[in-house]
């Protein structure tokens, strides 16, 4: 480390009090001292003296003090080395009185007066070394979240990101089972791969080191912790967003004989797939976490946008079937009341668009297709509300201004509209005759969906439509002349 525990000291030089000489020195009435030829100076003026003090003390603009902050580390390093040299092996606690004043470096590391000056003092260093000998979890969860802190600013954080021992670390935490101090590892982690000028470091690192990988399909697929889910997945997801050929990697990995030898004695973490262990822990924030959720299925998407994803999907052995049927759960589920449609599809659009894309990519591998088609209905059902709720939408928009924030909506919902107009055209394009007859009994095929539905598909989907009027009229002859009369192709 760059600054080993054992030298780290700190000068302090604070007196309480100077000694006063003769000089200074006042007789008592009626000595024989010889009578002073001036005034008595008047006593200082302890307020501002002890503002002037204060206002030395204090980091930057802040009302936190220097001193303070050097004693509270300091003391630290102290309490870690002692229990370093007696208790080897054990397990340190914290007092009460640690913990508070440790927390408050947490807080007052926020500032960024105060993560520069914290920097100034190497407290990355100091903080290294203090997580490379803690014994205590909560410890190396508080140290390494002041790091996060810490990292915020984009000067700090690219002098932290320098810091090859700290990366290393940072790395090797990820395979820890503190759920604590693993939700703050991936949030620094997320800090520092979201900074452009650091980006790419950090992403070099990640790639050199295939732990990363397999640690962090290992929390997807076995942590029951939201925010740990919800951080990580972020996380996975920015890594994907910006490095592709990173993705490619972590989806076509396979162990090494030797790390499959090392796997029987261990818990087989890098024989876990990428997209599998994405389904599960959208499975797990299903009901916890609709933002969390969103994360994921993004995450899915990108993996539908490279060749090596859609192969993993398609695999007979591998994780489509259960990314399809989940994700018609999901979908199906949040727009199975037809009265709450509109506000599910304003409140989680992109949470559709997400699921839909997936779907529609899933799709379009027809050996996998033909083994879900008794989950369509229910799909294409949700898929005409989607659109009905769009035109409508369009209509009640029409004509009308709008504030920035609104016009932005608007564009998600369009954007909404096109994917499931696109999804909803691969479906009809093949779709059978009883699986029409059976959207017409349930509903889902109204007048007003079909008119719909060939508004919003039309005419750059005219081959299926013409293919839904085929099937309607050997189900629902009246019906599909409406259609044809409104729409003719």
């Amino acid at each position: 480390m760059s600054v080993p525990l054992h030298e780290l000291t700190m000068e302090h030089g604070v007196n309480g009090a100077e000694d006063l000489g003769d000089e200074g020195s006042l007789s008592p009435a009626g000595s024989d001292s010889p009578a002073m030829d001036r005034n008595p100076s008047p006593p200082p003026d302890s307020t501002e003296a002890e503002e002037d003090k204060e206002g030395a003390d204090a980091i930057g603009d802040t009302v936190y003090s220097r001193h303070w902050l050097f004693s509270t580390l300091n003391r630290l390093v102290q309490m870690v080395t002692d229990h370093a040299e007696e208790h080897a092996e054990g397990q340190m606690e914290l007092t009460e009185d640690d913990e508070d004043d440790l927390c408050r470096v947490w807080d007052m590391a926020m500032d960024k007066d105060v993560a520069g000056f914290l920097q100034e003092f190497k407290a990355a260093d100091i903080l290294l070394g203090i997580i490379a000998k803690s014994r205590c979890p909560r410890l190396t969860e508080i140290c390494v979240g002041i790091l996060g802190n810490i990292a915020c600013f984009p000067g700090t954080c690219q002098t932290l990101s320098q810091n090859e021992d700290l990366g290393a670390v940072l790395l090797l935490l990820l395979g820890g089972i503190d759920p604590p101090t693993l939700l703050e590892t991936s949030r620094l982690l997320l800090t520092c791969v979201s900074q452009k000028d650091v980006c790419s470091l950090w992403l070099q690192r990640i790639r050199d080191r295939p732990s990363v990988r397999s640690n962090l399909c290992f929390i997807m697929c076995s942590s029951t912790n939201t925010d740990l889910l919800e951080k990580v997945g972020e996380l996975v997801e920015k890594l994907f967003d910006l490095d592709e050929e990173l993705m490619r990697t972590w989806i076509t990995t396979q162990p090494s004989e030797e790390e499959e030898e090392e796997e029987e004695e261990e818990d087989g973490r890098s024989r876990l797939d990428v997209a599998s262990c994405l389904l599960e822990a959208a499975k797990q924030l299903r009901s916890e976490s609709p933002n969390g959720l969103e994360v994921y299925l993004h995450a899915l998407q990108l993996l539908t946008t490279v060749h090596e994803g859609l192969q993993t999907l398609a695999a007979e052995d591998g994780p489509g079937k259960a990314v399809w049927q989940f994700l018609c759960e999901v979908v199906c589920e949040r727009l199975r009341q037809p009265d709450e449609v509109t506000l599910v599809v304003q409140e989680e659009k992109m949470l559709l668009l997400q699921a839909f894309s997936v779907l529609q990519a899933v799709f379009r591998c027809q050996e996998l297709w033909c083994s879900t088609r008794d989950t369509s209905v229910p799909l294409i059902g949700s898929l005409l509300r989607v659109l009905q709720c769009h035109v409508e939408h369009q209509a009640d928009r029409s004509g009308k201004g709008g504030t920035e924030d609104e016009e932005t909506k608007d564009k998600e919902l369009l954007t909404l509209a096109e994917v499931t107009a696109e999804f909803l055209s691969d479906v009809c394009g093949q779709i059978s005759k009883d699986a029409v007859a059976e959207l017409v009994k349930k509903g889902y095929l109204t007048e007003k969906t079909c008119l719909t539905a060939a508004r919003c598909l039309l005419p750059q989907f005219k081959t299926c439509v013409q293919h839904l009027e085929s099937m309607l009229s050997q189900t629902d002859p009246q019906l599909a002349d409406v259609v044809r009369r409104q729409f003719p192709v």
